[in-house]
């Protein structure tokens, strides 16, 4: 299937994730549909930021994931739909889990709701490494047992079978991307890599994190967005029903991913570890690490930024990014981001 001509509705285009994703698919010629969140200000979050000959090319749809008459509506007409939209801080997770079950449970029901009545060709619709909770076994392939460890993580693991029951109750088409931990330009000060870049960039030799020891699989963004892509693109309907990893298969802790940051910077650091950014003890994900053979073998993709080389090169990438004052300016930097 070629993107080009293609009626694709991304929800959650306003976020990190999905705002690298819909420029992508506008410079790949496809007819985008950017669902983003309703709000007073008229912001279409990072979208905003686009290069202005690609957000005139873009059609914005102004809503709510968790109504369902509005996502009925920005489905219609559509041929595709790629659902990303979702509350992802784990933090917040634990104070407001209602939120999450909204959002992420009964909005992605209102999506897959909207897709199987409206005669969408595919639906793609997004997971999380989270799911899996600790690793126990490596890498960790789509076989592997599903751990809700957080609030987070359990509403995803729902959203994730609703998706499934769907594609085997009424022959849905729709398929599950899993990215594993998503990093570069844009993302929330929330998330552990622009943490430590922001607070490397400001100077400081003593930073603040949480744990050290737990490992990671990071995947930089241009690499889950070309992942969405390739399972937009597919004409093979052997992925319908199936779950699909997106991962670099290279694992490293979160102290070592500091040093990495400090050494592409070119500084050095001490690491304090600080309770307040510490995860209750049982709900910590101690080991990621992902076997992406399926999505090579399903989507034709592999990471273009994998092994560590291409985790440096992506770290530089995303150091460089935030190094700009325009775009450092839009972070709260003095303050930990919960």
């Amino acid at each position: 299937m070629a993107l080009k001509g293609k009626k694709i509705l991304v929800t959650g285009a306003d976020g990190f994730i999905g705002s690298h994703l819909t420029e992508q698919l506008v410079k790949a010629g496809a007819s985008v549909r950017a669902f983003v969140y309703y709000n007073s200000f008229n912001s279409w979050g990072w979208l905003d930021q686009s290069p202005e000959h690609i957000k005139k090319e873009i059609d914005i749809f102004a809503g709510d994931i968790r109504d369902p008459n509005g996502v009925r509506d920005a489905v219609k007409g559509q041929e595709v739909v790629l659902h990303l939209a979702s509350l992802i801080a784990i933090p917040f997770s634990y104070h407001s889990p209602d939120t999450y079950v909204d959002t992420n449970i009964k909005g992605t029901l209102n999506v897959l709701q909207a897709v199987r009545d409206s005669g969408v060709e595919k639906m793609v619709h997004t997971s999380t490494s989270e799911v899996y909770g600790t690793a126990q076994y490596v890498p960790i392939d789509e076989a592997h047992p599903l751990v809700g460890q957080s609030p987070y993580s359990a509403t995803k693991i729902a959203a994730d079978q609703l998706a499934v029951s769907f594609y085997r109750s009424f022959d849905t088409p729709v398929g599950i991307i899993r990215p594993f931990n998503t990093y570069g330009p844009r993302q929330s000060a929330r998330a552990v890599i622009p943490t430590i870049i922001m607070q490397v960039l400001s100077g400081v030799k003593k930073i603040k994190l949480g744990s050290l020891h737990p490992t990671r699989d990071f995947n930089y963004v241009l690499d889950t967005v070309a992942g969405f892509m390739k399972a937009a693109e597919t004409t093979s309907v052997d992925w319908y029903g199936e779950v699909i990893n997106l991962g670099s298969n290279f694992e490293v802790s979160i102290g070592d991913t500091a040093q990495l940051i400090a050494e592409a910077a070119g500084t050095t650091l001490e690491i304090e570890v600080e309770d307040d950014r510490l995860r209750p003890e049982k709900s910590e994900v101690e080991r990621l690490w992902a076997e992406n053979a399926k999505a090579k073998r399903l989507l034709d993709w592999e990471p273009a930024y994998g092994g560590r080389a291409g985790f440096k090169r992506g770290l530089k990438e995303t150091i460089d990014w935030f190094a700009r004052p325009e775009n450092l300016a839009g972070y709260k930097v003095d303050i930990y981001n919960k």
